[in-house]
């Protein structure tokens, strides 16, 4: 696992971005999974930012989501397919032909969720997977006390997590119960991890997630197992690693040529 400290959450979406512009520019139909929520927000500007500017060229990528809520139609705003179209999908200029994701109002769930792992590794994996970290270690909505080995499913919110995802809904009470989430074993089989975390409020976990025990109470400790997982934390989010010196001093040293 690499741990890049950046200054503040600006930098550490352009550090992203141009990881992807990188994959893109050496496999222009890659399929990069994308999360939701505020920490990415920098990332999916920064990119938008080259695609405009002509220095990348994301006309043939293609986008998956990691997760969705249970019972939200698809056109609902805050409905997860709807969030990356308006932030993702949109802003690179691709259509919705480029997208995938779960149907989270189908009939029959657990055929639902199946089918997206099926069609993910139809379409020939992930190939950057990008995660955000709960402030309770989840990634994707694999809750505390996940299988290491879960495939794609339902998953019941914790408190918790229905009160931090409350501020983009009109009440507490209208965050739905149920989600359908990319298991910890299907998010493992994409190429390349990337974790974003800014601020505060994610240090604790950052923290037990990358210096912490391999344990399923911390989910993001998965990443501990993958062969190519980046963590890219701003300073808040990194004041509480022990590492952090190291961190920065083997950064600073990695070679050009190396990569993310």
């Amino acid at each position: 696992m690499e741990v890049v400290i950046v200054p503040d959450a600006v930098a550490g979406g352009e550090t992203v971005a141009e990881t992807i512009a990188v994959l893109l520019r050496r496999k222009p139909d890659a399929l990069l999974g994308v999360a939701t929520g505020s920490s990415p927000l920098p990332v999916y500007q920064a990119l938008a930012a080259k695609v405009r500017a002509s220095t990348v060229d994301a006309s043939r990528a293609r986008i998956c989501q990691l997760d969705e809520y249970v019972g939200l139609p698809a056109g609902h705003p805050e409905s997860y397919r709807s969030v990356v179209l308006r932030e993702v999908v949109e802003p690179l200029g691709l259509t919705e032909e480029s997208f995938m994701g779960p149907d989270g109002s189908a009939e029959d769930i657990a055929a639902a969720c199946a089918e997206y792992d099926r069609a993910l590794a139809e379409a020939g994996g992930v190939d950057l997977q990008l995660l955000g970290i709960g402030t309770d270690g989840h990634i994707g909505f694999n809750e505390p006390c996940s299988s290491f080995a879960s495939r794609t499913r339902i998953k019941t919110l914790t408190r918790r997590t229905r009160e931090d995802n409350a501020r983009f809904f009109d009440s507490p009470d209208a965050v739905p119960h149920h989600v359908i989430t990319q298991g910890i074993g299907t998010i493992l089989d994409a190429r390349h991890l990337v974790l974003l975390a800014t601020g505060e409020a994610k240090a604790e976990a950052v923290a037990l997630a990358v210096e912490g025990a391999l344990s399923a109470l911390v989910p993001a400790s998965a990443l501990q197992l993958h062969p190519h997982a980046t963590v890219v934390v701003d300073e808040a989010a990194a004041s509480h690693l022990k590492l952090a010196d190291y961190f920065r001093a083997t950064y600073a040293a990695k070679p050009a040529w190396q990569g993310l």
